[in-house]
């Protein structure tokens, strides 16, 4: 019903936009001849959207009216999807409504927005200061100083060098200007084991050499054996890219793939294979892992649109060698559908396809993001509609588990370790976890079965009680605990935190979310919060919004009054309890149309008639329709709240009318007056 009543509004509000092309177009130019300007007014109902949110929180206008104070808490509504009692919906819409993405930006004065949206009641600081946490991942310099030099050290922490103490450290070092408050989302690796570094070298192991075969590929056919000493330059889910002194090579699947790493010095002995218009190593093929060493990449080929088709065209040509790897750089749109994630290029129907994606590859390229990349396409699927590549870095993000870049000394060794996440606050000195609240790592998601390290549509209502539950196993009764994930809304992925409370069997949501709607209007070019409501309902047959209204008032005499069906016409559609007429869109006083209808007024004169259906409409009838149709209506602390009705009254001449309710309770109208009685 409430969708249907909003449908009428709709259209009952809205003014045909003025058009140059009538009769008097040619007027245009005629001196003193003014054409009136465009205008279009309209009531609409509007439900924000995650965008919208986003939108709010980054508004020049919103971020001022914020100031410093309230910077933090701001943003989390973009992030959050809601606002709270600091950042109010009805201080911090206009701004959205005046922007020009906003669909209904382009509104004249006289329109209304009835805005239906999210707000969170005194929610603990916690929450929006864990939101608006920007991420830091610990990078090999951090590891380097950790463990105190450039060779011997380990990309991660270890029993002997711990998170706990080493974070602080790299935070202030990083985050020198912090203010307090202020949080930071670390990434890291930590170890159950310590590392084990070789003082000097081993004498009887044999310095590694790299071949020179792989840069002679074309001169190869498929099925030629093949020897290769070279180095892992890039790893996917599916193999790695394998470079000697001359060229590379992607290997397939070899046999232990999953245990390759950036900088590994690889030998093996195999048979050369191609599929996809690229050379390959043939799958399965074992590789021995002779030592390590840092990797330089080759300056990235740049590609233009032109460059791509013809790159494309040349290797599927009809006796075509298959193509080597390239290593290339590009900036483009990601597109996820399901499991498939592909990059659009601008000048090229061409797109690139992240090959052998991992979790770790897939977090940095959300759907609908602009990402400039590095690595090496090494062949070419659906005949030539993708560039398939082994993807080595994203903005400044390094996939290599290494993350060797030139000029860092090689790890003298690695160790098992783990990918984890934890939340650090500043307190105006220093850096400490924030209390009570734990972030979901790679191994959480992993676990939850997502596909990508964060969460979507309903799954943290469904899945974080779970994890409350096993990351806290001897939680009492009303214990409260905090937890941050990543959210992917539909557009981007951002960062949440919700609180949840242990009843003492389950973990509950707290965030205290409900639904509001507000209304704003725009007058004098500006939008603004109105919680008065303004109802036209034109006299007439067949105006859907009065017929809507006045048939509601005759099936509630109806249903409610006692003996209330003797009141009502045989067509059911129109009463004389107070004179509504869906039939007529008005309200009927003539007294000798009741007497006809009713015999119970028969000992009553033409005035008391009047003055009883008068009466009944005001006070009795017309506010339960207004109930019925609004059931949203309700009071605003500080402000009175009008409901303002335009209508037609009908007593032997069609006159109009308008009746005034203030909303003293939720769907609860209080008669305030109406202009048929100022001509009594």
């Amino acid at each position: 019903m409430k969708q249907y009543i909003n449908r009428l509004m709709i259209v009952a509000g809205c003014t045909a936009a003025l058009t140059a092309c009538d009769d008097n177009s040619w007027n245009d130019d005629l001196p003193g001849f003014e054409q009136p300007g465009v205008t279009d007014v309209q009531s609409v109902d509007y439900t924000l959207q995650a965008a919208d949110y986003k939108m709010i929180a980054a508004s020049a206008t919103n971020k001022e009216l914020a100031g410093d104070a309230l910077a933090k808490e701001l943003a989390a509504v973009g992030t959050q999807g809601y606002f709270t009692d600091k950042i109010t919906a009805r201080d911090y819409i206009p701004a959205l409504l005046s922007d020009p993405k906003f669909p209904y930006f382009a509104l004249s004065d006289g329109s209304a927005i009835k805005v239906t949206y999210n707000v969170a009641q005194a929610l603990p600081a916690e929450v929006a200061q864990a939101a608006s946490a920007v991420k830091y991942t610990v990078t090999d310099e951090n590891y380097q100083e950790v463990w105190g030099s450039d060779n011997d050290y380990t990309a991660s922490f270890a029993p002997s060098h711990t998170a706990a103490r080493s974070i602080p450290g790299i935070l202030k070092a990083n985050f020198p200007d912090a203010k307090e408050g202020e949080c930071v989302i670390v990434n890291y690796n930590t170890s159950a084991t310590d590392p084990v570094f070789s003082a000097t070298p081993d004498p009887d192991v044999p310095e590694f050499t790299p071949s020179s075969v792989l840069g002679s590929l074309s001169s190869m056919s498929k099925g030629d054996a093949i020897d290769v000493n070279g180095v892992v330059t890039a790893v996917s889910t599916q193999g790695a890219i394998v470079t000697d002194a001359t060229g590379s090579v992607f290997a397939y699947r070899p046999s232990n793939n999953n245990d390759l790493k950036v900088g590994d010095q690889v030998v093996f002995s195999s048979t050369l294979d191609s599929y996809n218009y690229g050379w390959q190593i043939l799958s399965g093929t074992e590789f021995e892992v002779k030592g390590s060493q840092a990797v330089t990449y080759p300056a990235p080929k740049t590609w233009t649109g032109a460059e791509i088709d013809a790159f494309v065209a040349d290797a599927m040509a009809t006796g075509a060698a298959p193509i080597s790897p390239v290593y290339s750089k590009f900036t483009g749109k990601v597109t996820v559908s399901g499991s498939y994630i592909n990059i659009v290029l601008d000048g090229t129907t061409v797109q690139v396809s992240p090959y052998g994606a991992s979790n770790a590859l897939k977090a940095l390229l959300p759907d609908g993001a602009t990402v400039t990349f590095e690595g090496y396409v090494m062949a070419l699927a659906s005949k030539g509609k993708y560039f398939n590549m082994v993807i080595t870095k994203v903005g400044d993000s390094s996939i290599s588990t290494l993350a060797a870049r030139a000029g860092i000394s090689a790890k003298a060794v690695t160790v098992t370790s783990t990918n984890e996440n934890a939340i650090y606050a500043f307190n105006g000195s220093t850096w400490a976890p924030l209390a009570n609240t734990s972030v979901l790592s790679h191994a959480d998601y992993q676990a939850m079965g997502q596909s990508y390290d964060n969460l979507s549509g309903e799954a943290p209502a469904t899945l974080l009680p779970i994890y409350m539950k096993q990351k806290y196993p001897y939680a009492a009764a009303d214990d409260a605990k905090f937890v941050v994930y990543y959210y992917y809304n539909g557009s981007e992925t951002v960062t949440r935190c919700d609180q949840y409370v242990y009843t003492g069997s389950e973990w509950k949501l707290n965030n205290g979310v409900t639904t509001e709607t507000a209304q704003f209007v725009r007058n004098g070019g500006k939008w603004m919060y109105d919680p008065n409501v303004t109802i036209t309902l034109p006299a007439g047959r067949g105006v859907a919004i009065s017929t809507l209204y006045f048939q509601t008032c005759v099936d509630w005499i109806r249903d409610n009054v006692p003996n209330g069906a003797a009141y009502v016409s045989s067509y059911g559609n129109n009463e004389y309890y107070c004179g509504t007429s869906a039939y007529q869109g008005n309200v009927d006083l003539r007294p000798s149309a009741a007497k006809t209808q009713y015999p119970g007024y028969d000992s009553m004169t033409d005035e008391e008639v009047v003055a009883l259906e008068k009466q009944r409409f005001e006070t009795e009838v017309f506010p339960a329709a207004l109930a019925i149709l609004n059931p949203d209506a309700t009071p605003v602390p500080g402000l009175t709240v009008l409901y303002t009705i335009n209508f037609y009254y009908y007593d032997g001449t069609t006159k109009p009318a308008t009746i005034v309710y203030e909303v003293t309770a939720p769907a609860t109208f209080t008669y305030v007056s109406c202009t048929w009685n100022d001509a009594e």
